[in-house]
């Protein structure tokens, strides 16, 4: 069995559902279809899940929201028309959405998830009509009757254990079954959504419950390439890449996948294969747990902004039992997670999100760290872009990250930060933002252009 992962812009109209379509069919082991909700037809369109928060944010603003509503019904109407369906398909998603939006917005982070997962929902049911309308058997399957339960963190879901075990009845059933991601139920049967992004999540999820031979992700690229294709033009093509290494570039920037998406895949080892809806003919990349063939020491080349780093020293820091444990216990205690923590012999950087460590968490942090600890130096550097050069080959060649800052060196970039993770297949750079983009460029040359 595969399961099958289809993004936005492969669901935007009617001409790509027929394609997703057709691909599915093509493929006797394509057995489950995950959708997303239909995204941009064009660049100046407006995404299905965008028109859906408008909609919940004119309710909790109190207004009537049929302006917002009629927008979200005419997109799926359209897509239905084109597709040559009854009017018996629009019924149910207009009746689904009018329930949705009629129900308590006092928690608007509840009704918000109830309203957002309303395009993944309908786009599932819209998918399944149009199978069995051109004599194909499908199933749409509601995540709540299939067991999808997940944590109660509206916006940022977690799986529960048991989600696996109540999935993996779905191999029992046959025909192509359409399942809508980005979101499930909590126990108590309310509806709960994963990250923006997270219907790669779903895919990912069945496949592992599923015990699936490969996860195929569909999205709108050939395959995954050494670096973001709008900084190089023919950027090199990756064919095969390790969930580690996927992991640490879509951390850094990559948003080909959802970074939490390789999770269960990785657990089961079950193969990821990213695809082109547009072009299924190409072998896309795979994504394994180990592989063999490398083309080069550096694998691929990201960059991210939005961080800062909190600088601490105090001297004999290294002699102080548990003093790392201390500083973390007191961004724990605020409920501040952190990204990277390199240190020298009296000396702590702790490198986070810019935007879980606004001023005012600044002010609180920094006082209790000299009251507490009696640090003797802090200061907080704004504004940083991370970025990494990953690859599992970085770990038997010497000299990548001498190679790697003399480069940026030359380039006339400062470096702020420099990391390597203990399993050696990563470096991380900390500069400026307004350098990201250009360290990037100037990296991919030093090891894909020389």
């Amino acid at each position: 069995m595969k399961v099958c992962k289809f993004g936005g812009s492969s669901l935007a109209n009617a001409e790509q559902i027929r394609k997703v379509c057709d691909i599915m069919l093509s493929d006797k082991e394509r057995r489950v279809m995950v959708v997303s909700a239909p995204g941009k037809r064009s660049r100046e369109d407006i995404k299905v899940t965008d028109l859906l928060i408008a909609l919940a944010n004119a309710r909790i603003g109190g207004q009537d929201g049929q302006s917002q509503l009629q927008a979200v019904i005419s997109r799926f109407a359209a897509i239905a028309d084109d597709l040559g369906l009854s009017g018996a398909v629009m019924q149910t998603i207009e009746a689904d959405l009018r329930q949705r939006i009629s129900a308590d917005s006092i928690n608007s982070l509840k009704f918000m998830d109830c309203l957002k997962a309303a395009g993944e929902d309908n786009c599932a049911r819209l998918v399944a009509d149009y199978l069995n309308s051109i004599g194909r058997k499908a199933a749409y399957v509601n995540p709540r009757e299939a067991g999808m339960l997940l944590t109660g963190e509206y916006g940022n879901a977690q799986v529960l254990p048991e989600t696996y075990g109540n999935l993996a009845r779905l191999g029992e059933c046959a025909g192509i079954l359409i399942f809508p991601g980005f979101f499930g139920y909590t126990r108590q049967g309310d509806v709960v959504t994963f990250s923006r992004g997270g219907s790669d999540i779903t895919g990912s999820i069945l496949a592992a419950a599923l015990n699936a031979k490969v996860y195929e992700n569909w999205t709108d690229v050939d395959s995954v390439y050494a670096v973001n294709p709008s900084l190089v033009s023919n950027p090199h093509p990756i064919s095969e890449i390790t969930y580690d290494e996927m992991r640490e570039l879509a951390y850094a920037g990559f948003n080909v996948l959802h970074e939490e998406a390789l999770t269960p895949a990785y657990r089961k080892g079950i193969p990821v294969n990213i695809r082109n809806t547009n072009n299924p003919t190409a072998r896309g990349t795979l994504i394994v747990r180990h592989r063999v063939n490398f083309d080069g020491v550096v694998t691929g080349i990201s960059g991210a902004k939005g961080f800062c780093s909190l600088n601490m020293s105090k001297y004999l820091m290294n002699r102080e039992i548990g003093f790392a444990l201390k500083v973390l216990q007191i961004l724990a205690d605020e409920k501040i997670p952190f990204e990277h923590m390199p240190s020298g012999i009296d000396s702590l950087s702790i490198v986070m999100r810019q935007e879980v460590f606004p001023p005012d968490k600044e002010a609180l942090i920094t006082k209790r760290l000299v009251d507490e600890l009696g640090i003797e130096k802090l200061s907080v550097n704004r504004n940083l872009a991370i970025v990494m050069i990953v690859g599992e080959a970085m770990a038997r060649t010497v000299g990548v990250t001498a190679r790697a800052a003399n480069a940026l060196s030359k380039a006339g970039v400062n470096l702020e930060i420099i990391n390597q993770g203990s399993s050696e297949i990563s470096v991380m750079f900390g500069v400026r933002e307004e350098y990201c983009n250009y360290a990037v460029k100037e990296l991919y040359k030093e090891y894909f252009l020389r």
